[in-house]
């Protein structure tokens, strides 16, 4: 691991020294810059965004911390005694620092999962209902008749859209919490 402190950080985040800094940092399996100002932690999250092309995460719990939440990909306030600035600048709001790894190896997992299926859901929708309009058009002499009346398809649209990503977003759970929370590698 790398530990920085806040007057380092400002001599490492002149242009001269990016370079070298950032494949020291890539070297490190963590990096902590402690007694940072609020400008040099997001022009580091920046710096790592730009350079690195990685998706960054800024976890923060103060007003200090509101500029960082607000440069990375994601952010992730915690609520606590320093106020709630960090919580209303992230994406998403935990209670306690310990409760990072459950949001980002369990949520996280089922989150990706979830989204992926429903593109994959969406593409079938779409494949299934353009494919009837297209055999439709050889039945009627591609004269551009419409095969349905509006509110079928609307109602099509509304209850095969809707209704089954809605209950496979809230009931599908591919693993469980236990077995994402011990195999960390599953995300």
């Amino acid at each position: 691991g790398l530990v920085i402190d806040g007057r380092t950080l400002e001599h490492v985040l002149h242009d001269s020294l990016q370079n070298i800094f950032l494949e020291l940092t890539e070297k490190c399996r963590a990096v902590v810059c402690c007694q940072a100002t609020p400008l040099q932690k997001s022009v580091l999250v920046r710096l790592v965004r730009q350079k690195l092309q990685a998706m960054t995460l800024a976890v923060g719990d103060g007003a200090n911390d509101v500029s960082m939440i607000q440069v990375a990909d994601i952010g992730v306030g915690i609520s606590g005694q320093e106020g709630m600035q960090a919580v209303m600048a992230s994406d998403f709001a935990i209670s306690q620092f310990r409760h990072l790894r459950k949001l980002l190896l369990v949520h996280g997992h089922w989150c990706y999962t979830r989204l992926t299926n429903m593109v994959l859901y969406y593409f079938y929708k779409n494949l299934a209902y353009v494919n009837l309009l297209f055999w439709y058009q050889f039945f009627c002499g591609f004269s551009g008749t419409s095969m349905t009346d509006y509110w079928i398809l609307i109602l099509f649209n509304l209850l095969f859209t809707s209704v089954p990503p809605i209950i496979y977003g809230v009931l599908d759970k591919d693993v469980p919490a236990e077995t994402l929370l011990q195999l960390p590698q599953l995300y």
